[in-house]
C-alpha cells in the first residue's frame, strides 16, 4: 500500500513535466539537412540516367549499321580507316590486360598497407602515413602517365629477363599496369583500413586470449571479419583501373592488340575514346557512333562488376552490435 501511495503521489508531478512529442517545436534545420541529402541522392540518380540516355541513342544507331557479330569479334579494330572494321575484342583485351597487372600490383600493396595501418602502426605513425597515402590519390593522372613512361618503362627494359623474349618497347601494358596499381593503392588501403578498424576489439582480445600472434589475429580474424569492406575497396580500385584514361593513353600506346602480354603495346577502351573524340570526326558518322558504342560497353562492364560486388558484400557482411 505504501508503495502505491508513493507512486500515486509522484506520478502527477512526473506527468506534469512531460511534454507530448507532437507538441515539440519542429526542427527546421534537420528537415533542411534531410532535404539536401535527398537532393544529393536525386542528383546522383539523375546523372546516371542522363549518362544512359546520352549513350543509348547513338549506340542503337550504331548497331543498326554494324551487326553484333562484327562488333564482338576478334577482327581488327580499325573504325577510323577508309575500310573500317569493328572487332572490339582487341581493345577489350587491352583494357583487361592493363587492369590485370594493375590488380596484381595494387591489391597486395593496398591490403598490406591497410593491415599495417590498422594492426601494427602506432597512432603517431598512422597519423603521418595515412594522410600521406591519401594525398597520393590526389596526384594528377597525367603525372602518373609521364612517371610510367619516363621512369617505370626504362627500369622494366633494363631488368627484363632475356628468357622472356625481347624487352618491351617505349609503350607497354606492363608499365601502365604497374603505375595503375600504384594509383589504386590509396583507395584499397584507406577503405580496407577503415573496415578493419571497425571490427570490434572483443574479437581481437578473444583471439589474443587463445594464444594467437598478431599476424594470426590480423589475417585470420580481422581480415575475414572486415571482408565485405575489403571486397568493396577491391571493386572500387578495379573500377578505377578500368576507367583510367591518361595513364594508358601516355604509357600503354595506341595499338589495338588481342593479347595479355605485358610487353606489348595495346590500346584500351578509354584510350580509344580519348583519342577519337577530338572534334575531328563528323557528328552522325559511323566513327562518331562507335565512340558511344564503346562507352556503352564500358558502362555495362563496370555495372556488372558493381552488381557482383554488391552481391559479395551482402553475402559476407558481418553485423556487430
Amino acid at each position: 500500500m505504501a508503495s502505491r501511495d508513493i507512486s500515486a503521489a509522484v506520478s502527477p508531478a512526473a506527468s506534469s513535466t512531460r511534454r507530448p512529442l507532437a507538441g515539440a517545436r519542429p526542427r527546421y534545420g534537420e528537415k533542411v539537412i534531410i532535404g539536401l541529402l535527398g537532393l544529393c541522392g536525386a542528383v546522383s540518380v539523375a546523372t546516371t540516367v542522363g549518362i544512359i540516355v546520352a549513350l543509348a541513342g547513338p549506340t542503337v544507331e550504331f548497331f543498326q549499321t554494324v551487326p553484333f557479330g562484327d562488333f564482338f569479334s576478334a577482327d581488327a579494330w580499325a573504325p577510323t580507316f577508309a575500310d573500317p572494321t569493328f572487332g572490339v575484342l582487341q581493345i577489350v583485351a587491352g583494357t583487361l590486360n592493363v587492369t590485370l597487372w594493375a590488380v596484381l600490383a595494387g591489391i597486395p600493396l593496398g591490403l598490406g598497407a591497410a593491415i599495417y595501418l590498422a594492426e601494427y602502426a602506432s597512432d603517431r605513425v598512422r597519423g603521418v602515413l595515412k594522410p600521406a597515402l591519401e594525398v597520393l590519390a590526389g596526384v594528377p593522372t597525367v603525372a602518373f602517365g609521364f612517371f610510367a613512361l619516363t621512369f617505370i618503362t626504362p627500369i622494366i627494359r633494363d631488368l627484363w629477363p632475356g628468357a622472356f623474349g625481347d624487352p618491351p618497347g617505349i609503350f607497354s601494358a606492363g608499365s601502365a599496369g604497374l603505375v595503375l596499381g600504384l594509383m589504386i593503392v590509396p583507395i584499397i588501403a584507406s577503405i580496407s583500413d577503415d573496415a578493419m578498424r571497425s571490427v570490434p576489439a572483443g574479437l581481437r582480445e578473444g583471439a589474443y586470449a587463445l594464444g594467437g600472434t598478431r599476424l594470426q589475429v590480423s589475417t585470420r580474424v580481422v581480415v575475414p571479419a572486415a571482408l565485405s569492406g575489403i571486397v568493396a575497396s577491391f571493386v572500387l580500385g578495379i573500377s578505377r583501373a578500368i576507367g583510367e584514361t591518361m595513364v594508358v593513353l601516355i604509357a600503354a600506346g595506341a595499338t589495338p592488340n588481342l593479347t595479355l602480354n605485358p610487353a606489348e603495346s595495346i590500346q584500351t577502351m578509354t584510350a580509344f575514346i580519348a583519342t577519337t573524340a577530338t572534334g575531328d570526326i563528323g557528328v552522325g558518322s559511323i566513327t562518331y557512333k562507335t565512340i558511344f558504342a564503346v562507352g556503352s560497353l564500358l558502362f555495362i562492364m563496370t555495372l556488372v562488376m558493381n552488381l557482383i560486388s554488391i552481391r559479395l558484400v551482402r553475402r559476407y557482411r558481418e553485423v556487430y552490435e
